[in-house]
């Protein structure tokens, strides 16, 4: 299984594969138009409580992601779906976060790597 993340403002690259964004909203001042995209995944995303609680505060990070988790419980089926495309192509989640380490894209690497 062949997946890694990317921010979404970071340039294209042809080895990204499959792109997937996993925000529930749009990325700001980047254009529909000029993102190679191949899906948008928005019910894979925190939800807004969740997203708005965290406001990517570090510290609150290890509770946020236990809660994403445990979100992520009831979307099985979508977790599936993109481990079975990383199974014969290289496939990138995308988010737009500012923070590299602390997202919600790290977690869904670490989730999907154990399927």
């Amino acid at each position: 299984m062949n997946i890694r993340i990317k921010r979404i403002y970071d340039s294209y690259d042809k080895d990204d594969g499959y792109r997937i964004l996993v925000d529930r909203l749009w990325p700001r001042g980047i254009s529909k138009a000029d993102v190679a995209l191949d899906e948008w995944e928005k019910e894979i995303a925190p939800s807004n409580e969740l997203r708005k609680w965290f406001n990517h505060q570090v510290e609150l990070y290890d509770e946020f992601k236990q809660r994403y988790k445990e979100e992520l419980k009831d979307k099985t089926a979508l977790l599936q779906h993109i481990a079975a495309l990383a199974k014969n192509q290289t496939v990138t989640i995308l988010y737009g976060a500012k923070d590299t380490e602390h997202n919600q894209a790290v977690v869904l690497l670490e989730l999907l790597k154990e399927l």
